[in-house]
Parts: C-alpha cells; sequence; structure tokens
C-alpha cells in the first residue's frame, strides 16, 4: 500500500470516545428508539394521525427510515407503502427528514385521500 492509501484511511476511522461519552450516545439512542416505538403503536392504535407527523416530524425522526413509519400506519401494508412511495418518486432508503417538499406534500396528499 502507498502512504497515500494509509493517510486516506486513517481519516476514516472514528474518533476514540471516552466511556462517558460512549455512554451519553447509547442513552440518546435507547431514548430515540424508546421514543419511535411509542408513536409506532399510538400510529396503529389510531391514538396518533399520520399527517402532522409528516407535515413537522420530531427530531427523533429525522433519521428514521419513511418506510418503517408509513409500515406503522393503520390499513398501510408493505405493498400500499411500497406503490404510495413509488408514486411519489420516493426512495425506499429515504428518511423522514431526508425528504423534499414536494415529495412530503404529494405523500400527504395521497394519504389523506
Amino acid at each position: 500500500m502507498t502512504s497515500a492509501t494509509l493517510d486516506r484511511r486513517s481519516e476514516a476511522v472514528a474518533p476514540e470516545r471516552s466511556p462517558t461519552q460512549r455512554m451519553a450516545a447509547l442513552q440518546k439512542a435507547n431514548e430515540i428508539r424508546t421514543r419511535r416505538a411509542q408513536l409506532k403503536r399510538d400510529l396503529k392504535a389510531g391514538r396518533k394521525s399520520i399527517h402532522p407527523i409528516l407535515t413537522d416530524p420530531p427530531d427523533y425522526l429525522e433519521t428514521m427510515k419513511l418506510f418503517d413509519l408509513l409500515l406503522a400506519a393503520p390499513k398501510l401494508g408493505r405493498v400500499k407503502v411500497n406503490k404510495l412511495m413509488a408514486q411519489c418518486r420516493i426512495s425506499p432508503s429515504k428518511t423522514v427528514g431526508g425528504l423534499s417538499e414536494r415529495q412530503r406534500s404529494e405523500l400527504i396528499s395521497l394519504l389523506r385521500r
């Protein structure tokens, strides 16, 4: 290997974290997972609606896959979710926070029908 290859490889390595930083990151990740799970249960039970969530998503949903969020909504299964996302030209790997305004508004209008 050349020294340039070694230099690039060493730049890609994540910085070392202290045990305190690792614990803080784990706590934050656990909190996010817990909040997402609760939201999915609320959607499934009909206690929350998908429209306001998509219109103005909370911070903890920014990195969640849109596909997973839509699956939690009542009456939406894999086939319908795939069809909706294809109609709105949204990639299956798109996150809730990564939606463009066009994609967001198109999806919301299709879900209201």
